[in-house]
């Protein structure tokens, strides 16, 4: 199915980029989404904790952080509605579109944006054509305001043909921290689906080309860690502290020396240190923030135990007491073989694609993937689509933007593939 991409899609994929949102606080993109669903004529729309499993969110930050965000989008002209059913940072949006006896197809996408201030430099795509962010210090440096675009595309497109069965569309919040997935999975609109779809632009895979399913997403758990000592006079007493300072650096070293896996990769990384008062006192409190990954989640967790083995021998080697927090984490869940080779013969037959590639390994982390071992507990099948795009430079940098000619390649390929699905049924 041909998808005419280039004008009303293009124009909302830039919108949303002219006002990215951080995990937690997408207020005025779920707005939008919501002004788009009703336009688009659904049978259900589940806002904010209407979709998520509350308890089962992670990574939220607190209400001072989350407010302002709230006040931008009611000074934005979000309904008020919406803000009430998302507040307190339940963002994210379910649809449902019903269409007879039929199976149950679902497509998640994230919809958050990564904490990077865009560029603003001449040859800058969106700062030459006027939809640069607007939000200082934020930006869709990964390309969820396309994901976003892609999937009410696709849905206009499912609306508008003869499929019949259920598809729904989650809009989920929080990717970037990792928060959002496990809400989303828990929030009871995918207990029933037969066939999930996943899907991420780019990822150094060019326009013209497609990843049937990824395999081997690493797993990943966000951590931060407070150290306690006792401060002192770093010149007349530095015996009577307890260093928190001493004992950050004695794990950090540590940290990186934790033993490999034979059964498969592991990482570990300290990313960011908070922490001290003054040069010449003896620092009380610190807290570092890092994160561990594996190629499954068993080595993940390998890496975890470690680390937090490490910190409290840290800690213990200079009197200091240790709290390791897990912020948030995904687990790894590959692709359905048999949902992938679909997806690929689908793409196969799509104009535009020029490469098909079955399946290849993300290299990073995702949490999609919560959605995708719910159902596939259940008995269904899931599996995670790369829709290459051009980039002038890599995720998560200033200057990052997309091939707008990936849209209608990306909807035609998502809307066959759930109109393959309700022919074949599971």
């Amino acid at each position: 199915m041909a998808y005419d991409v280039r004008n009303r899609l293009t124009d909302l994929r830039r919108e949303l980029h002219r006002y990215p949102e951080p995990g937690w606080r997408e207020f005025r993109t779920t707005g939008r989404i919501v002004e788009e669903l009703e336009r688009i004529g659904v049978d259900e729309i589940a806002i904010g904790r209407d979709c998520l499993a509350s308890d089962a969110r992670m990574a939220v930050p607190d209400e001072a952080e989350i407010e302002p965000w709230l006040e931008r989008a009611r000074e934005a002209g979000v309904r008020e509605d919406v803000l009430e059913r998302t507040a307190d940072g339940h963002t994210g949006v379910v649809a449902v579109l019903e269409r007879g006896e039929g199976p149950s197809v679902g497509l998640r996408v994230d919809m958050d944006a990564t904490a990077i201030s865009e560029s603003d430099e001449p040859g800058h795509r969106p700062a030459d054509e006027s939809f640069r962010s607007e939000h200082d210090g934020y930006m869709h440096a990964c390309g969820h305001d396309a994901h976003v675009a892609m999937a009410l595309g696709t849905l206009e497109a499912v609306a508008a043909s003869e499929f019949t069965g259920t598809f729904t569309v989650f809009f989920q919040p929080a990717e970037e921290i990792s928060g959002g997935g496990k809400a989303m999975a828990e929030g009871g609109y995918l207990d029933d689906v037969d066939y999930l779809l996943a899907i991420h632009l780019g990822l150094d895979h060019p326009t013209g080309s497609v990843v049937a399913g990824v395999e081997k997403p690493l797993a990943m758990a966000h951590i931060t860690v407070t150290f306690e000592g006792a401060s002192a006079h770093a010149g007349k007493a530095p015996n009577e502290g307890a260093n928190a300072m001493q004992a950050v650096a004695t794990a950090i070293q540590n940290a990186y020396a934790i033993p490999r896996h034979a059964e498969g990769m592991t990482r570990v990384n300290f990313g960011c240190i908070e922490g001290g008062t003054a040069s010449n006192v003896i620092a009380e409190e610190i807290t570092i923030e890092g994160e561990v990954r594996g190629e499954t989640t068993a080595l993940m967790e390998y890496t975890r135990t470690e680390l937090e083995r490490v910190c409290y021998a840290a800690a213990e080697m200079h009197d200091c007491d240790v709290t390791p927090r897990m912020i948030s984490e995904s687990p790894s869940v590959d692709s359905d073989p048999a949902l992938r080779d679909l997806v690929g013969e689908v793409a196969r037959r799509t104009t535009g694609v020029y490469e098909v590639i079955e399946t290849a390994e993300l290299g990073a982390s995702e949490d999609a993937t919560y959605l995708m071992e719910r159902v596939q507990e259940s008995g269904g099948l899931a599996s995670y689509v790369l829709v290459g795009t051009d980039h002038p430079t890599n995720h998560q940098t200033p200057t990052f933007d997309i091939d707008e000619e990936s849209l209608g390649i990306g909807v035609s390929v998502l809307t066959d593939t759930v109109l393959e699905c309700a022919r074949r049924r599971p």
